[in-house]
């Protein structure tokens, strides 16, 4: 028996990468005062970093991806390659950027490069951090990516991102 794994590539970061299609979305919409980035590195990776602030009502930093809709009812993993800071953080998605909740997993970053996997149906919905009494991921139309790093403290943050895949 034959068994055939097809990837689809979400984001291959490089030295010309147009990040338009990723915002920055802080705590500043509720008072806060975190600050983030995205830029691309010399090696044209993703640099995705800043410090969030627990003062005015923060606590949190996120960068948002928003393509448009891709169907990934064919794939079961998300695959990210990074390194960073070690830390948590929320890998988010939705299936449209109109939905007010998010779904979402935690990784944890090393300083070493890796590839993290993120098990699609896995993802519990979740809105202002709390969990939600609705099914998980439907695993049928990603319209948003996200990461997002809130871990109730103040801190430095950075994650590198070589690239995003669908698995």
């Amino acid at each position: 028996m034959t068994v055939i794994t097809t990837s689809k590539v979400l984001f291959d970061f490089d030295e010309k990468s147009n990040l338009s299609e990723w915002t920055i979305v802080n705590d500043g919409v509720m008072g806060g005062i975190s600050e983030s980035n995205l830029t691309l590195n010399k090696e044209g990776n993703a640099i995705f970093e800043g410090n969030v602030s627990l003062d005015y009502n923060g606590g949190f930093a996120s960068v948002r991806y928003n393509p448009e809709p891709i169907d990934v009812s064919a794939y079961e993993t998300l695959i990210i390659r990074c390194k960073g800071k070690p830390n948590r953080y929320q890998v988010r998605t939705k299936s449209s950027w109109r939905e007010r909740h998010s779904y979402i997993q935690y990784i944890d970053i090393t300083e070493e490069w890796q590839e993290i996997e993120v098990s699609l149906k896995d993802m519990y919905p979740q809105f202002r951090g709390y969990e939600l009494d609705i099914p998980n991921y439907p695993k049928e139309i990603l319209g948003e990516f996200a990461f997002l790093i809130a871990n109730k403290r103040y801190e430095d943050f950075k994650i590198e991102i070589d690239w995003i895949k669908l698995k």
